[in-house]
């Protein structure tokens, strides 16, 4: 990743390049067609169900469900990431652990999870605590780094490294602590949301279902439940209220369904189900042993890893790009420069929809609405992505001093205000990119032959050793995006940029805009 840094004429237009060009050869191999028959039609009666929805088809227990295991699942997530967020940065171990834990999805974690938990409430709590122990660990190491340590300069001499965390680093951290913590309560309602497709008892469950048998009425209300769950969380979710909600929480969880005997599970789980089949019997030290190992992982290899993850990587470009794309027609509807003082709130609560919209329930939709192909999927990953990109660009835009004789329209557009957030954008871009590429892989799900299909197919028979070297292979392929995406951002040095990525909005504590984009 180092070359990077040497390469000449690597900058902004270089790379935009690349990667445009990288779509494009994307899309020489992607499968974009359209095989529904009426997708107007039924495209009309979805939002003949949003204009009309049947709210008291809504059970009122998905929704206490969905809250409860998004506050179970980011205090359980944000406990553990705060206590391996102390060595993250000195320990190579706890970065490598984080970043494994972070690279899977929590459809993954879930589908492993119900295989000793089965349907219960710890599965769905985990499915969240996992990743996000990994993501919350990385931000409040982030975070630390970039504090002012002055204050460790005038404890006393002696002073433990316990009490000099406590006293000369937390206070300046806790507030910003305090508000990404929170925000991530409404990326962990999407996520809990999202693992409703899978079996738990969340809205996701029933939306999958009104969905399926037509009932759209019911489908618009669960959506509009959702965005009103998403929209008041700054009302209810709140420091003081928390104590009470986690109360609240444990009290609602649903009752276990599958197994009770999770330890005989979990023993049976780690010692057979996931080692590999040719070492469940055969002797470590017997060269045929490894020979039968070798013969078992080739097909693995060459028939699902590999062309998983080439369409994995295929989807993700072409959603990265479009997504660009996406960002630059929409920021402008969130900026007050552009949007005007009436126009702006609108465009900003349009975003808000789009980002809260989970891309995997989005994909759901389109793929009723297009029928099975990539093209669902690019559209669900562009426009939740472009919305959170747009607003946030939207926000920098407000921020910007304009010259008293600044153009005006398409002129203030395209010569002042992208040139100038062309830097932040391009940061917020391959941040997301991680991101997507962790998404594109669940897809497979829903029937993309990304490597989340041969996870499910493999889950469904019952191999769940050849699904966790799947998900062992998209979580690399994942942790290697990241790195990459990391060296471009150095080598770019958008963290030198005269507006830091990680600076509070006009002196206040609020989360950081990069980091808010759900990471």
């Amino acid at each position: 990743m180092s070359a990077l840094r040497r390469i000449p004429g690597w900058g902004y237009a270089a790379v935009t390049r690349w990667f445009a060009a990288g779509a494009l050869a994307a899309l020489l191999a992607a499968d974009l067609a359209v095989s529904s028959l009426h997708p107007w039609a039924d495209l009309q009666r979805l939002l003949g169900g949003l204009i009309h929805p049947d709210l008291l088809a809504v059970d009122i227990w998905s929704v206490v469900y969905t809250v409860a295991f998004a506050i179970l699942g980011v205090t359980a997530g944000a406990g553990a990431g705060f206590v391996l967020a102390i060595p993250f940065a000195r320990i190579r171990g706890v970065r490598l652990v984080c970043a494994g834990l972070r690279s899977v999805h929590e459809l993954f974690w879930a589908l492993l999870l119900m295989q000793v938990l089965g349907l219960s409430a710890l599965t769905g709590i985990l499915a969240i605590a996992l990743p996000y122990a990994g993501i919350c660990a990385k931000v409040y190491s982030e975070i630390m780094e970039e504090a002012d340590l002055s204050a460790l300069r005038v404890l006393p001499e002696g002073t433990g490294a316990l009490s000099a965390f406590a006293y000369g680093r937390l206070p300046d951290v806790a507030a910003a602590f305090r508000h990404y913590t929170l925000y991530r309560f409404e990326c962990a309602m999407r996520s809990t949301l999202v693992l409703g497709f899978i079996g738990l008892p969340t809205m996701g469950f029933y939306l999958e279902s009104a969905f399926r048998q037509g009932r759209y009425a019911e489908a618009g209300a669960l959506l509009l439940v959702f965005y009103a769950l998403i929209g008041s969380r700054r009302l209810w979710m709140r420091l003081s209220t928390l104590p009470l909600l986690l109360i609240v929480s444990v009290l609602a969880l649903p009752r276990t369904v599958g197994t009770t005997h999770w330890l005989s599970s979990l023993d049976r789980f780690v010692t057979h189900d996931i080692v590999p089949s040719p070492l469940r019997s055969g002797a470590l030290l017997d060269p045929a042993t490894w020979s039968r190992l070798g013969l078992w992982f080739q097909p693995i290899l060459t028939q699902q890893i590999l062309p998983g993850a080439v369409q994995t990587l295929v989807l993700a470009q072409i959603a990265l790009v479009a997504t660009a794309l996406g960002a630059l027609l929409l920021f402008p509807l969130a900026s007050r420069r552009f949007a005007g003082p009436i126009g702006q709130p609108f465009g900003r609560v349009l975003l808000v929809i789009v980002r809260s919209t989970p891309e995997y329930m989005l994909a759901y939709v389109l793929l009723q609405l297009l029928g099975p192909s990539m093209l669902p999927a690019i559209l669900a990953l562009t426009i939740h992505n472009a919305g959170i990109v747009g607003y946030l660009m939207g926000r920098h835009a407000d921020d910007l001093a304009y010259r008293a004789d600044a153009p005006t329209g398409l002129n203030l557009y395209s010569y002042e205000t992208v040139p100038r957030l062309y830097g932040q954008f391009l940061a917020y871009l391959l941040y997301r990119w991680e991101l997507i590429l962790r998404e594109s892989a669940i897809f497979g799900i829903l029937g993309v032959a990304t490597l989340g299909f041969y996870v499910d197919a493999a889950i469904s028979e019952l191999r769940l050793d050849v699904a966790v070297l799947l998900i062992v292979a998209t979580a690399v392929l994942t942790m290697l995006v990241d790195a990459l995406s990391r060296a471009l951002r150095r080598s770019l040095r958008l963290t030198d940029l005269p507006i830091r990525l990680s600076a509070p909005r006009h002196g206040s504590a609020a989360t950081p805009p990069l980091r808010a984009a759900c990471s």
